[in-house]
């Protein structure tokens, strides 16, 4: 058999394999070996494979010179094609992303933190591509919401019950199962008993009410969340009374439970939702810790962290953290601190002799106030910040205000207002030891301003700032800044 010379186009790997089995001989297992020294560039086994290539085809009746000529088309295809082949191929898969990212954004956006709704740093990412995009994400909702994430319309999306952690397919399962059946639920007591209680158990139901999947029927999250237990103690009584009695004799019509009433509790701060929030979703998803500290930081941080640029000078930032990663070098253990502030991030790193130091409020989820440097990252590209101090928010408040100023007239109680301060008092005279107080008194003829002495400085905590408010009103407390 002899075969006329040819143009031959080599598109990808496969094809190199089948031009090594039909041309030369070779076994598949033989192609594969012959595709891995090419990808490799290994010259001594590419020169090795070249007489058995060659020869191989010669058995197969092609020219000697023919079989050399595509052995090197071959071999020149190796040097750059695998490469430009699956460049190709990943550009084709950008491009088709792009365009349903383009034109189908929300369900596009739906199938891709489907896709990780199990890597909760992933789905924090494609979450904020969603804001971004003009996306709106929908609380997860135990009335609404699947399994997965669920585009809505073109520009909405559900959140996916199964992205909730410690949930899991067979607890969702059971659950959009019972809502289907019975429709949607009225209460957590009736969600208890008409779900599967040995797919949904305490832990799945206690991160469905941290994660908000309950807000629509009861927005009391934090006596949702003491009320489970009992929710399922009754649900388990329900379950063992079946076979004796009606289960309308157990419920009303509406689904209640006979005695059945929540657990007073407190409800949470702004800042505890959150908190809670990231516990079932990985990240804080109805807003940001740190937009309830804005307003007292307002005084002297100035540059939001998206903002953050080199300076020659030390800046002052402030954030929750996020995450904290430790490391030892020969100096001791250091940290690297990831700051978000809701509108970036920034990761801080901190010496060991000041990381020893502040150990006692460097913890996730706490406000940290940093003064450092901030230099280009010739490494990363990025920022880097180096502190050279570091604050929590009563020591942020007294390195920063100027004094305390409380107002009162003469009918307060100047012992109540001195036993308050007492235990925040610091004797001293330089900065870090306290905030200095002045008291702006006034009764029916005369007003003046007393500047307390040394010896009544105080550390601007959140408990004395609650405890004045709560004496003298909200009006009359102020820390003043610099």
């Amino acid at each position: 058999m002899t075969l006329k010379p040819t143009y031959v186009v080599i598109v990808n790997q496969e094809q190199v394999m089948q031009e090594a089995q039909i041309l030369g001989g070779y076994t598949l297992g033989g192609a594969d070996m012959l595709r891995r020294a090419m990808g490799k560039k290994k010259a001594d086994e590419m020169a090795k494979h070249r007489g058995a290539f060659v020869e191989g085809a010669v058995k197969q009746g092609v020219n000697e010179r023919l079989a050399t000529e595509l052995f090197n088309l071959m071999e020149k295809f190796a040097e750059y094609g695998f490469n430009k082949s699956h460049s190709a191929a990943y550009a084709l898969v950008a491009y088709q992303t792009a365009w349903l990212k383009a034109h189908h954004a929300s369900a596009f956006m739906a199938a891709t933190l489907s896709a990780d709704m199990f890597d909760t740093d992933k789905v924090h990412t494609m979450y904020a591509d969603c804001i971004d995009n003009g996306l709106e994400v929908l609380p997860p909702d135990v009335n609404h919401s699947e399994y997965r994430f669920v585009p809505l319309d073109a520009k909405r999306i559900r959140y996916g019950l199964g992205a909730i952690k410690g949930t899991g397919e067979a607890a969702i399962a059971s659950i959009v199962k019972a809502r289907e059946q019975g429709g949607a639920f009225t209460s957590l007591f009736d969600f208890s008993c008409r779900v599967d209680k040995r797919a949904v158990n305490r832990r799945v139901v206690e991160s469905l009410v941290r994660a908000g999947a309950f807000d629509a029927i009861e927005d009391h999250r934090a006596s949702l969340l003491a009320s489970v237990g009992t929710a399922l103690e009754l649900a388990e009584q329900s379950a063992r009374s079946a076979n004796q009695n009606s289960l309308f004799d157990l419920m009303d019509g509406h689904g209640e439970h006979h005695g059945a009433e929540m657990v007073s509790a407190t409800r949470w701060t702004p800042v505890e939702q959150l908190l809670n929030e990231k516990k079932a979703l990985g990240f804080y998803f109805s807003g940001h810790p740190y937009d309830g500290y804005r307003p007292q930081l307002s005084g002297f941080i100035k540059v939001a962290l998206a903002h953050v640029a080199p300076q020659t000078q030390p800046v002052w930032l402030a954030g929750v953290i996020y995450a904290i990663r430790t490391q030892m070098t020969r100096r001791g253990k250091m940290a690297f601190i990831a700051l978000e502030d809701g509108s970036g991030r920034v990761e801080v790193s901190v010496f060991s002799e000041l990381f020893d130091a502040n150990r006692e409020f460097l913890k996730e989820d706490q406000l940290l106030v940093v003064e450092g440097k901030v230099s280009r990252d010739d490494y990363s590209g990025g920022l880097r910040v180096v502190a050279e101090r570091l604050f929590d928010l009563s020591g942020a408040r007294t390195q920063f205000a100027k004094c305390l100023r409380l107002s009162c007239n003469g009918q307060s109680d100047a012992h109540k207002l001195l036993d308050i301060m007492a235990p925040y008092t610091q004797v001293g005279t330089s900065k870090q030891d306290g905030c200095a107080v002045r008291v702006g008194y006034r009764n029916s003829v005369a007003c003046c301003d007393i500047d307390l002495g040394e010896g009544w400085k105080v550390r601007l905590h959140d408990h004395l700032l609650e405890s004045l408010t709560g004496c003298l009103g909200g009006e009359n407390v102020a820390v003043i800044y610099q």
